[in-house]
């Protein structure tokens, strides 16, 4: 059974020019104890997905889905209540930009004790010692000290941390990792990557980590779903993926990789992601992709079955001949 289960999630945006869809028609599926990885260029709703799912999206988006389900409980039909007691708790998220993300007025401490006394039982005594356990999890020195620091106080990557332990405070069941180590120099990025996926092997929650790291995701995830332009294109498991993409985006991405190169000079993706105003009547990547013909460009592309990644493509690469008969 899926925990987090999504079914034609879609959200515009309203603005001054017109309504803008930065999620299209997306499906997320979750299982317990799974590492998803979601990948894509900055723009293609990645974010604003998960965003949509925590039910942080301002009043100018407009969020529908089929369905959108967290272990079974339907969340568009929970109160706002129901929906405050869950996130945070059972489902939570570390956000991009901790210095953003974090309050400024108040200590790291502060903080985090806030977070356990608004979905838990425990005292005061109780909430500080859970919070020196927290920092103590994420590899933070000197917890009782750090408590009382503000964020201005602390690095970039002890914020992460301060972030990540606000995160898990409350032993949420899905976590949402989104860009947890943008800005951080690469030993503080693996450092922080070993840490979300030492705690999820550990609690056995789920994990979803936003990412446009292709490294990242061959060393961390078990799935990896590929979103373009607010579409999900592609959805594998990651050896699957790395070894055979069926998405002709899912390839091109996979060729710039630098460990890939084959040529002096890195391959590219010609082109740029479509918006408002200028997106395609057919397949979104059809402007960028070597492959695409009449049909690619005027009829919208169907999913390709599970043996073929999922692909929303008329002409999946590396499918039977029969299959593009």
């Amino acid at each position: 059974m899926s925990l987090l289960k999504i079914r034609n999630l879609s959200v515009t945006f309203t603005t001054s020019s017109g309504p803008f869809r930065a999620v299209d028609k997306v499906d997320v599926d979750v299982r317990p104890g799974e590492i998803l990885a979601i990948v894509g260029e900055s723009g293609s709703g990645k974010s604003v997905s998960m965003l949509a799912t925590m039910g942080l999206l301002p009043w100018t988006a407009t969020v529908t889905a089929d369905e959108m389900s967290f272990d079974g409980r339907d969340l568009r039909a929970m109160s706002g209540k129901a929906r405050r007691r869950l996130i945070g708790n059972d489902l939570a998220m570390i956000f991009q930009e901790p210095m953003s993300s974090l309050n400024p007025c108040f200590t790291v401490g502060f903080q985090i004790r806030e977070a356990l006394r608004k979905h838990t039982s425990l005292d005061a005594k109780a909430r500080h010692a859970r919070c020196i356990e927290l920092f103590e999890m994420v590899g933070i020195p000197a917890p009782e000290r750090r408590l009382k620091a503000f964020p201005h106080q602390l690095s970039g990557g002890m914020n992460q941390r301060v972030m990540i332990a606000m995160a898990i405070a409350c032993r949420p069941r899905l976590l949402i990792a989104d860009e947890p180590t943008t800005a951080l120099d690469v030993t503080i990025q693996a450092q922080i990557l070993d840490l979300l996926t030492g705690l999820q092997a550990e609690t056995g929650m789920g994990l979803i980590l936003i990412t446009h790291d292709m490294g990242v995701v061959a060393e961390t995830a078990e799935r990896v779903a590929v979103q373009y332009a607010g579409q999900k294109v592609e959805d594998q498991p990651v050896d699957a993926l790395f070894d055979t993409p069926h998405h002709p985006y899912t390839a091109a991405l996979l060729a710039a990789l630098p460990e890939r190169a084959t040529e002096r000079h890195l391959p590219t993706i010609p082109g740029v992601v479509p918006g408002q105003h200028d997106r395609p009547a057919g397949c979104l990547f059809s402007p960028r992709c070597k492959f695409a013909d009449d049909t690619c460009r005027t009829i919208e592309p169907p999913v390709q079955p599970p043996e073929l990644g999922l692909a929303l493509c008329h002409y999946p690469l590396h499918a039977p001949q029969e299959a593009k008969a």
